[in-house]
């Protein structure tokens, strides 16, 4: 009987998808505006390593958002349960200031922005 090597031992997982923690981003909402982090604009960066290391850049529409410490904690939460993420880096940013040209255009139709 033949040995099983590790590889195929060790349980495979699915590489994490950008479109998976845009599908996770869209259910996170900035509390006094009634859209989406992610359409909103707030959203900066997104970058995801080989191993499931996952580097948001994001900001809050003003440095003064009562949400400055509950939205981006709910962000890292939620992205660190998508399946093969091993570990969330959140970075809070200030520049580019947020403006809303930044918003997707389905945002700011929504809002009346167009």
């Amino acid at each position: 009987m033949d040995n099983p090597t590790s590889q195929e031992t060790m349980p495979q997982t699915q590489p994490v998808k950008q479109e998976d923690i845009i599908e996770v981003l869209r259910t996170c909402y900035d509390p006094e505006i009634p859209l989406n982090i992610y359409d909103l604009g707030l959203i900066y960066n997104i970058e995801i390593s080989d191993l499931g290391q996952v580097k948001i850049d994001m900001t809050l529409t003003s440095p003064n958002c009562p949400s400055i410490e509950s939205l981006p904690a709910e962000v890292e939460e939620k992205v660190r349960d998508i399946p093969g993420v091993t570990g969330v880096e959140l970075n809070l940013v200030w520049d580019p200031p947020f403006h809303v040209s930044m918003m997707s255009e389905e945002a700011r139709l929504s809002l009346g922005l167009l």
